[in-house]
This record gives C-alpha cells, structure tokens and sequence, in this order.
C-alpha cells in the first residue's frame, strides 16, 4: 500500500511539465535520512524553511530603509514573501514544481547580514575572504540551523539559493547553463526576485518621499507599466510566455521587457540604493559592525559558539554571529558595549 507521500509524488509526474522537477527523483540531501510519510521533499523543505530561526529574524532586517518608522515599508521578511508569490505564480503557469519554486525564494535571502546590503560590504571588508550572502545562506541551512545540525535540505533548494544572486548588474536570464541553477524553478527565483524589489522598493521610494511617480524612466515606464502592480503583470507575462514559447528550454524575458527592466534597476541604484539621504544612516553601520568585529573576538567565549571557533576558526564564528544579526540586535549590542551609561548613585531622602 502506498504512503500519502507516494501518491503526492505520483500526481506531480502526471500534472507537471516534463521539464519540472520531481519530488521523487531529487539529487537527494547532505544526509541522507528517511522520507516523510505525508509529505514529498521539497515541500519538507518549505517548511523547513518557514520554521527556522534565520527565517524568523528576516522580519527585523533591513529591505531598503533603515528601520522605517512607518507601518507599511518591506523588510527582508516581506521581500521574501513578495518573490516567493511572484515565484509561484510563473511555476503554476508553466506547470513547474511551486513547493520547489517557493522555498527557494524563502530561503535565497537567509544570509542576510544587517543593514541591508551596506552591512554586506562592510562584513566583505572585515571578513578574510570577503563575504557573499547567499553563501552564507547555504552556510545556515547546511549548518548553522538547528543547533548545527543544518535543515539538510535536498540539492535542488540548495542550488537554487546558491544561484539567485544578481548585483548591481548581473542579469536575470539569458546566462550560460554554468552560470545559472540547473532547474528551471531555480531559474525562476531569480528573475521573481528582481521582479518584486524592482517594483517594491519604488513604491517604498515613493511612500518615503524620496522619488515621485514621475521620476522614473519613460521609456521603461512606457514598455512596463506606470504602476507597481501594471509592471508585475507585464513581467510576469512576458517571462511565462517567453519561457513557454521556448519549450521551456530555460526561464527567459523578451528583449524590450529585460532592457527595461534593467533600466529600472538602473535607475533605482542611482535614485535609491547610493542616495546619500537613504544611505546616510547606513555609513553608521560600518562603525557599529566594525566595533562589534573587534570586541566579540577578544571575548569570544560570551558571544561566539565554541564548536565553530574549534573546527573553523575565530574569523567563521565572528562572521556567523554579525551576519545572523537583526539591525536592531546589532544596535542594541552596540549600545551596551560601548556606550557608557549615566550613573545612578544610592537614592534616599536627603537627595530628594
């Protein structure tokens, strides 16, 4: 008789694409280890994901504005879960594996340091080695989660969020299949990616009063779309029809739909993300990580895990800890290190 599991993966062979992939014919994990009774491996994974602690701490790391006063800014929480939606829905229409799609861009952003990506080139600088944050987002779903056990997640999660990255100026299709995850739900994390920051971080830029609607592009806007939701269906379409006509050889954008796309990015890096206003809190963060790199290490044995400090030395351990920072942790540690506090002395009558 067969599990519930089975027959989960036996309807994916007979609903999906050839090209999708498979729950059942997965690379495999880290380790292996037995298979659920109710659910297929990659959605194991989602909620793998979903119930880590890294997962949680999103919610406290910047997006694009540095602890937003206002209720209604993006976090690295709410980017993730934007992408994972944008994600989902080019895996439906194109009947690849959504549980797969879905924790990969659940999981692409783990490594996030604080501070957004100033606090990444602040970390590349103190760090030996440098530092990239979605190797570190292997590093805590190979290692660091569960109290260094790792998630052990299958090998298609893992490639997925080894390949997401993009910079300042990395395309988001169109590479060469060396350069790019080996699966086409893998493929789709990122361009969903680029898809949901490029669009919400105007719409944050808007609310914070630092852009206007007017400001951006024409040519982009003309070809997208002069709304954020115009401009995700745009992408959208064009991404799954493109795909699709292809014989879903790889996940592609047409040309006028990429170039404005790149535009918009373009535009945002030089408008939003190197703006000295929004940044201006940022240049702080090189103090704050700065002075917590040098203290944690000369006293590791309050902040830093010794396992680490034993097997990888006292550089991998201090860069776990500032990375696995919320903004508001950071702050906190900082304050209570090195900022001295007024002293209250004996209290009684004769000083009132």
């Amino acid at each position: 008789m067969s599990s519930i599991r089975e027959a989960l993966e036996q309807r994916e062979r007979e609903m999906l694409a050839p090209q999708a992939a498979k729950s059942a014919n997965s690379r495999g994990r880290l380790r292996p280890e037995p298979e659920d009774d109710v659910r297929p491996a990659f959605q194991r994974d989602r909620d793998r994901i979903i119930h880590s602690k890294a997962f949680r701490r999103l919610k406290h790391k910047t997006q694009v504005f540095f602890a937003p006063a206002g209720d209604h800014y993006r976090t690295r929480l709410t980017h993730s879960l934007e992408v994972s939606q944008i994600a989902r829905t080019i895996a439906k229409v194109l009947r690849l594996h959504e549980e797969l799609t879905e924790s990969i861009a659940l999981g692409h952003d783990l490594g996030h340091t604080p501070f957004g990506h100033t606090g990444e080139r602040v970390l590349d600088g103190l760090i030996p080695g440098g530092f990239n944050h979605y190797e570190q987002s292997l590093r805590i779903v190979d290692v660091l989660e569960n109290d260094g056990q790792g998630l052990n997640l299958t090998w298609e999660v893992r490639d997925g969020i080894a390949w997401h990255s993009k910079g300042k100026k990395g395309s988001p299709v169109g590479l060469d299949p060396s350069r790019r995850a080996a699966t086409l739900e893998g493929q789709i994390m990122r361009v969903a990616d680029l898809i949901a920051y490029v669009n919400h971080d105007i719409d944050d830029a808007v609310r914070a009063g630092m852009l206007k609607a007017s400001d951006l592009p024409e040519p982009a806007v003309k070809t997208l779309g002069a709304t954020s939701s115009a401009r995700i269906a745009r992408m959208v379409k064009d991404v799954v029809t493109e795909t699709q006509h292809a014989g879903l050889t790889e996940i592609r954008m047409s040309e006028p739909v990429l170039v404005a796309t790149l535009a918009m990015r373009s535009f945002l890096f030089n408008a939003v993300y190197e703006n000295e206003v929004a940044t201006a809190e940022f240049k702080k963060a090189a103090g704050i990580l700065g002075g917590l790199w040098e203290i944690v290490r000369e006293r590791p044995d309050e902040f830093l895990d010794r396992r680490i400090i034993e097997t990888e030395g006292l550089d991998v351990a201090t860069k776990d800890f500032l990375a696995g920072m919320t903004d508001r942790f950071a702050v906190t540690l900082y304050e209570r290190l090195f900022i001295p506090k007024p002293w209250v002395g004996p209290i009684s009558w004769n000083q009132l």
